[in-house]
């Protein structure tokens, strides 16, 4: 039961991180003419696209695909649910599909952050679609911590405070 559990945690966790860069990327002014944006667009299109009928985007923010995330993480934290033989009140239900989100978006910033940093060593430079795009998801929470943080001998630590910050937060909604 337990692998079956981690099978399907570790699916939704997927799905649910393809709906958050939907939302993320038009907040970052990524380029979605690339490869990695049209997938994530191909795959959340069917969902997103008849909300957007019903809910318009509120400045920046594209309120049908925030909807369709908190929809696929409440369906997804529901068979998880039913799956662990636990209830589906509608109030745990929400609690702990919330703090699921949380938990997810989190761990995504960790690892894109990461992902940024490595990149930094291994290729510094060079051009991809997935360096531009992780450049572009990292920037805004890099950028608070640089101007606090400044480059030592011109290396930029402001990565490894950002991944400390993601980590305690993890820590504090345990």
């Amino acid at each position: 039961m337990q692998a079956l559990i981690f099978i399907l945690d570790t699916l939704l966790k997927l799905v649910v991180c393809a709906f958050l860069l939907r939302l993320l990327l038009p907040l970052v002014r990524a380029d979605f003419r690339n490869p990695i944006g049209q997938a994530v667009l191909n795959f959340t299109s069917p969902l997103v696209m008849p909300l957007r009928k019903l809910l318009s985007p509120v400045a920046r923010v594209d309120v049908a695909s925030l909807a369709a995330l908190l929809l696929v993480q409440l369906a997804g934290t529901a068979v998880l649910r039913l799956v662990a033989g636990l209830t589906l009140a509608p109030g745990p239900l929400l609690l702990h599909g919330l703090l699921d989100l949380a938990h997810t978006a989190l761990q995504f910033y960790f690892l894109v952050v990461l992902a940024y940093v490595v990149l930094s060593w291994v290729a510094p430079g060079n051009y991809s679609p997935a360096g531009q795009l992780i450049g572009r998801l990292c920037e805004p929470l890099l950028r608070p911590f640089r101007r606090v943080i400044p480059p030592i001998a011109g290396l930029d630590f402001s990565a490894v405070f950002v991944l400390i910050a993601l980590q305690a937060l993890q820590i504090l909604l345990r």
